[in-house]
């Protein structure tokens, strides 16, 4: 059985929720990645801040990143999965709420991230044309 533990990539790190989006856009230069997990006072996830999200969301509105937090730009209710979790429930979780990117999570710790990249990586051309068109399709409707 794979699992997401097998197919996360290691290293994710927390952006505290009381941090600016520029010190967000900073840290996801140095680590190259474009989305970061925002954390509470008490390390637990309370969502997620893409590159997209900093754009969009902050300076495209004419607002100052250095002013707004991440967690200001958290919506929704978080998704992440246990380190354990099978494979394809990882697909599943991904379809369902028409998310890019995963927290793994083990021990109620952050210990990786789940992007595309990872899926395609370690999974069949089937298994990721099946994702992308539950993903993509229905997110171009919206």
């Amino acid at each position: 059985m794979t699992t997401a533990g097998d197919i996360m990539h290691r290293g994710a790190q927390w952006i505290p929720a009381h941090e600016t989006l520029d010190r967000a856009a900073q840290l996801m230069r140095e680590l190259n990645v474009g989305a970061l997990p925002i954390s509470d006072a008490n390390e637990r996830l309370c969502g997620i801040l893409t590159d997209r999200d900093i754009v969009v969301g902050c300076v495209a509105v004419g607002h100052d990143p250095a002013k707004v937090t991440a967690g200001e730009m958290a919506q929704g209710t978080p998704r992440w999965i246990d380190a354990d979790a099978d494979v394809s429930d990882v697909l599943r979780e991904m379809q369902d709420h028409q998310i890019r990117r995963l927290p793994v999570i083990e021990n109620k710790r952050l210990v990786g991230m789940i992007s595309e990249a990872d899926l395609a990586h370690h999974l069949t051309e089937d298994q990721i044309a099946v994702w992308a068109e539950s993903v993509y399709a229905k997110s171009a409707t919206r």
